[in-house]
């Protein structure tokens, strides 16, 4: 080759194949008011600040392998999802009586004159992320305030995520810290960690239902479309409606989605006030736990207000278990709990 080609060819450009992504990754979309949590490229689930929320959330949640598990109503429409229960968002903490005011239950459909009645949590910040292939994690703070910006109680809570194979595991931390009040959780129905999951995995009914809160407030759910699959099981050995308002270690909800089967599994701690909780487990696709809420569901043979004072903290520790391609068993959500216990 002659120097003047030689020269030619060292000018053309240098083509390297792009590499794929790999391991865990977290990117800030300010301008969206969200974090994304990737894993090999693919969108995991996304911490989102959204104003019309109320609180912050994990949303959407989707499977290692793509799946959505979580409802989009109301930040995305998709045809044929139910629309009720607009406070239902991806995967929340909160609880709907702190000090009187309601913050499990706000959303931008409460009226303007109704606003009084309920609590908000506003993002803070996000910090001391660490990322590696097989993990990840992050800080996030916030604020429980009331309607007149009146701080209640500062979080902190640290995600972290985790895969291994076709399984997606999120620990939640929380830690909840009064100011200069003290804080009361009155025991009540609705809390505290929970999911809102996606169509196919509710349980099927043909009835329509009538959900009334306590400020009377009517939300109507309609039957469930043909393609639902859901059932929960619970770590007591019960299963589907019988699961609702029962304590036990962990419960699952399983299902099919996309032609795959698919398992939620949510895990309480033994260091957690109230446990083990209370599961508050809609048919409907409401899946939370409660360990503050004793009295309903123990058909007031229970009863715990559990009160902060100023400056006093107590932390809830939960593990989320996204699976996709099988049906978790129970020795296996056993072994899950049991592995969980075992951290701080």
């Amino acid at each position: 080759m002659s120097k003047f080609f030689l020269y030619l060819f060292m000018l053309l450009p240098v083509i390297v194949p792009a590499q794929k992504k790999t391991g865990f990754a977290i990117e800030e979309r300010p301008e969206k008011k969200q974090w994304d949590i990737l894993y090999n490229g693919r969108l995991l689930t996304s911490y989102c600040y959204y104003d019309s929320s109320r609180k912050p959330v994990l949303f959407p949640v989707n499977t290692v392998d793509g799946i959505t598990v979580t409802r989009s109503f109301p930040f995305q429409i998709i045809p044929g999802e139910r629309t009720d229960h607009p406070h239902h968002t991806g995967i929340w903490l909160n609880y709907e009586s702190v000090n009187g005011l309601d913050f499990w239950n706000n959303s931008t459909a409460i009226a303007a004159n109704r606003r009084h009645l309920y609590g908000t949590i506003v993002h803070q910040g996000i910090s001391d992320i660490q990322v590696s292939g097989a993990a990840s994690s992050f800080t996030a703070s916030a604020a429980w305030i009331r309607p007149d910006r009146k701080v209640l109680l500062n979080e902190r809570t640290r995600f972290h995520f985790t895969v291994k194979e076709n399984t997606l595991v999120i620990d939640r931390v929380t830690a909840l810290t009064a100011t200069d009040t003290v804080v009361l959780f009155k025991d009540a129905k609705d809390g505290l960690l929970a999911i809102r999951v996606a169509s196919e995995l509710e349980m099927p009914s043909k009835e329509k239902s009538n959900y009334i809160d306590d400020k009377g407030n009517v939300t109507a759910v309609p039957p469930s479309a043909a393609d639902v699959s859901g059932m929960y099981v619970s770590s007591e050995g019960l299963k589907g409606d019988s699961v609702w308002g029962t304590k036990g270690a962990w419960a699952m909800l399983t299902g099919k989605k996309e032609g795959k089967d698919i398992t939620i599994g949510i895990i309480d701690h033994p260091g957690n006030t109230g446990y083990p909780s209370y599961w508050h487990a809609r048919g409907y696709g409401l899946f939370a736990a409660n360990p503050l809420g004793r009295k309903i569901f123990s058909k007031g043979t229970e009863e715990l207000n559990f009160s902060l004072k100023p400056g006093e903290s107590v932390t809830f520790r939960y593990r989320i278990i996204i699976h996709s391609g099988s049906i978790l068993t129970e020795k296996e959500m056993n072994k899950a709990a049991s592995d969980f216990k075992k951290t701080q």
